[in-house]
């Protein structure tokens, strides 16, 4: 049976001040084992802040992005080691706002994904589409495409250690909501398309949802069979309510 995964990804958010409070939360709230597995994606100037607060629980932080790159001359980027030396265990990788702001395409996102993989990270490997593209009826072609990329660089077996996330563009502060039925067909289709290179790999594959996700809905969400937990945004900056959200996916 497939463990359920919160990540908070904060995007560029925060202060020390702001973030020890929310830290501290969290860890009292979701410290202990056992349940569902926790995670802060943090900027990258606080992973010391975060190591410092949550090292020694079972919470766990990551990076909200990862060169391609191992090292060099590469301005302003961080690489995979780095964010091990700061105690990461996870690093997202093609999010939407990266594809969308800053051009990342889908090859760059496989060689990202593979870069945080040869640095002993697990990727969390982020697919979605946007509203005209859903309206054309394009989704599953979206999604298998940037699926695919990954697919066919890493190989299937990458994907036992890593995790997918199913990001409607179309519903992240759009006001746009997806239905737990939405969301559970798109995640229904991305592991039946693992599937058709391993199925047994596909079966322990963890898909998370990241399309606007509250405590209001993420029980709904995390009962839906494919769902495995949430990909959160603005909700993981409150802490009660990334608190509730991680308690909805421990019960689902």
């Amino acid at each position: 049976m497939r463990r359920k995964l919160v990540a908070g990804n904060w995007k560029m958010h925060g202060s020390l001040a702001a973030n020890q409070r929310l830290l501290e939360a969290v860890r009292e709230a979701c410290g202990e084992p056992g349940g569902a597995e926790c995670v802060v994606c943090v900027p990258f100037p606080y992973l010391a802040q975060a190591a410092s607060v949550l090292g020694g629980t079972p919470v766990a932080w990551g990076g909200q992005n990862v060169s391609e790159h191992d090292s060099g001359a590469y301005t302003g980027e961080v690489s995979g080691a780095m964010l091990r030396d700061f105690g990461c265990r996870y690093a997202i990788v093609g999010h939407s706002e990266r594809r969308s702001l800053y051009g990342e395409r889908d090859s760059q996102v496989a060689a990202k994904f593979q870069a945080a993989q040869r640095a002993g990270l697990t990727p969390i490997l982020c697919v979605g589409e946007t509203l005209e593209e859903r309206n054309q009826g394009a989704t599953e072609e979206v999604v298998g495409r940037q699926l695919d990329a990954v697919l066919n660089n890493a190989g299937v077996q990458a994907f036992a250690a890593a995790v997918l996330a199913y990001e409607p563009v179309w519903a992240i502060g759009t006001g746009h909501n997806a239905t737990p039925a939405q969301a559970q067909t798109v995640h229904e289709i991305l592991r039946a398309r693992v599937a058709k290179r391993d199925e047994a790999l596909a079966g322990s594959l963890s898909i998370l949802y990241g399309g606007s996700v509250k405590p209001a809905n993420a029980a709904e969400l995390f009962a839906m069979p494919d769902v495995d937990g949430g990909l959160i945004g603005g909700a993981s900056l409150v802490a009660e309510d990334f608190i509730a959200i991680c308690s909805a996916a421990a019960n689902a």
